[in-house]
């Protein structure tokens, strides 16, 4: 009761700092799933389960949340619902370190059938054909629908014919690039703003960088010997092979962190799974490998077939393949045949959207939802398209890029999809590929094949902190203010959205609060102290509700 009342006392001290900024919810989250604001909003927890974990010493306990199905929600009844209001969240966060599965949804509020509402997430997108292109990113989205977004065009990449992937790491947004010329390698580019990308080199002889990830605190690359043909351009005559990954170091250095084998011509994907950075071959032989440091790889088993996309989710590691239309999952030890798509001879990549793993596939550019077991169901068709390859989940929805027209579509439920537009409209060409997706600067960003080209869009408003967010205790917090939306973390502002529209975007909806679950997925890791106010929090209040003794496992971002 003592810490229930010191909460209540400084909850009070909060409110009333800020006249224009009114508690609409508090969930304190120490014992109970009970809302302690005056509105007493109907709360009901769903497996989550409190523990002395806490993040201050007014805040000793906190809700632990399993990242497979716990979450906590609220009656839209009388409830919480901002409208064209200003509105702010606070929150304690604790995310799991564990790098077996995304970590989730903190708190949103979205109508997913009439793409109206906020949320505010820690996302981790993998499995985005060759790139696990963000990581831990802390992510505040507001949507109505209303205006349909223009894509943008960002410029292309010297002389490349395919923009391979996508990443975002330290704040800043890497592209690598296959090249067609004799003597032209893969390169990587990393985005200066507007149409300016500084060259940061070609690390190998091939003529492809195709994967890059975030692995331990470093962004790491891999090369390829990239077969134009199965894009139906003409083969490179760069004969080099692949096969090799190298880590960004100071000063822009790129360091060697071995071959995988002599055998791999091209590398198809990276992943940290389980603390471990696993790396997968493009072309037979299948091969799997960990990263076992300096520039030492393990050969690992293998399902017999080749392992291309690769994804976290619920505590295994999944694989997309290009040699038949299956599906495939690690355990950590051993693979399990998680069943064929129907009527698929190749799956590509993969998306966690509503808790559920995604994947898309060839010949006919469906996207299936794993339901359990082996069973896949359709989720539609993307368009009259053959291929749908990219799947992301960006501000409230899932998108997907596809071929031969290098479109991109919006999943609008069940098995409707709605097309946002094109990224390739390269002439007198068999195929042209929307290949690759990143979240950046709140905005969606798409790779291309053959201009190599980067443009990308925005959806509603939103704030991104493209960093991994840090372990141990964090406090965040989200405003929707008159001119923009903000984002802060440990009480300092570390991210604003582009200016609000004149016309108020409106979040009128019916829907649920929900703390814990989202567009993407229920949050795994521990969450204290979540606030809701009607109204924009003044910094000072925001600094006031970040201070106090953290425990010993916060570090500062």
């Amino acid at each position: 009761m003592r810490v229930l009342n010191i909460v209540l006392v400084w909850m009070a001290v909060v409110s009333t700092a800020n006249a224009q900024a009114k508690l609409a919810g508090h969930w304190p989250l120490q014992s109970s799933a009970d809302d302690h604001s005056p509105g007493k909003l109907k709360s009901i927890a769903n497996g989550v389960k409190f523990t002395d974990d806490g993040p201050t010493k007014s805040l000793t306990k906190s809700a632990v949340f399993d990242g497979t199905s716990s979450f906590i929600d609220i009656d839209a009844a009388g409830g919480f619902n901002p409208g064209k209001q200003d509105f702010s969240i606070a929150a304690w966060v604790k995310p799991s370190d564990a790098t077996d599965d995304v970590p989730g949804d903190i708190l949103s509020q979205f109508d997913f059938s009439g793409r109206t509402g906020f949320h505010l997430g820690l996302y981790t997108h993998g499995g985005v054909t060759n790139s696990q292109s963000n990581h831990r990113q802390l992510h505040f989205g507001i949507d109505q629908a209303r205006i349909e977004p223009e894509f943008s065009d960002h410029g292309k990449l010297g002389s490349a014919v395919y923009v391979f992937s996508l990443c975002v790491h330290n704040g800043k947004l890497y592209a690598s690039t296959c090249h067609a010329g004799t003597e032209e390698a893969g390169r990587v580019f990393r985005f200066e703003g507007d149409d300016r990308w500084t060259d940061l080199g070609s690390p190998d002889k091939a003529n492809a960088i195709s994967a890059m990830t975030v692995f331990d605190g470093s962004l790491y690359i891999a090369s390829s010997k990239y077969r134009l043909a199965g894009s139906s351009l003409a083969e490179s005559e760069n004969k080099n092979f692949g096969g090799r990954v190298y880590r960004l170091g100071d000063d822009d250095q790129w360091i060697s962190c071995g071959t995988l084998s002599a055998e791999t011509e091209a590398v198809s994907s990276l992943i940290e799974y389980r603390g471990k950075l696993y790396a997968g071959s493009l072309y037979k032989p299948a091969g799997f490998f960990r990263y076992e440091g300096g520039e030492t790889w393990t050969a690992c088993p293998n399902p017999g077939k080749r392992v291309e996309a690769m994804t976290v989710f619920n505590g295994s590691l999944f694989a997309s393949c290009y040699d038949e239309g299956a599906v495939f999952r690690f355990d950590g030890e051993q693979w399990h045949d998680m069943g064929r798509i129907p009527n698929a001879t190749q799956t590509y990549g993969f998306a966690v959207h509503q808790g559920s793993l995604f994947v898309s596939e060839w010949p006919q550019a469906h996207v299936f939802k794993h339901i359990e077991g082996t069973n896949w169901e359709d989720a539609g068709k993307l368009g009259e398209e053959l291929e749908a390859m990219p799947l992301l989940v960006y501000n409230g929805k899932m998108y997907g890029g596809t071929l031969p027209l290098a479109e991109v579509y919006r999943y609008e439920g069940k098995t409707d999809w709605a097309k946002v537009g094109r990224v390739d409209l390269t002439p007198e060409v068999r195929f042209r590929r929307a290949w690759s997706m990143a979240v950046f600067q709140g905005r969606l960003f798409v790779g291309a094949l053959p201009s190599g080209r980067v443009l990308s869009i925005e959806a509603g408003r939103n704030a991104t902190w493209d960093h991994s967010f840090p372990s141990g205790w964090h406090h965040v917090a989200a405003v929707r203010a008159k001119d923009c939306l903000k984002l802060y973390v440990d009480g300092k502002l570390v991210s604003e959205s582009a200016a609000l529209p004149e016309e108020a975007i409106d979040l009128s909806s019916k829907s649920k609060l929900q703390i814990g679950f989202g567009a993407q997925e229920y949050f795994k890791g521990n969450l204290a102290d979540v606030r809701i106010y009607r109204g924009s929090l003044a910094a000072d209040d925001i600094a006031t509700l970040a201070v106090g003794e953290t425990s010993p496992s916060t570090k500062n971002p």
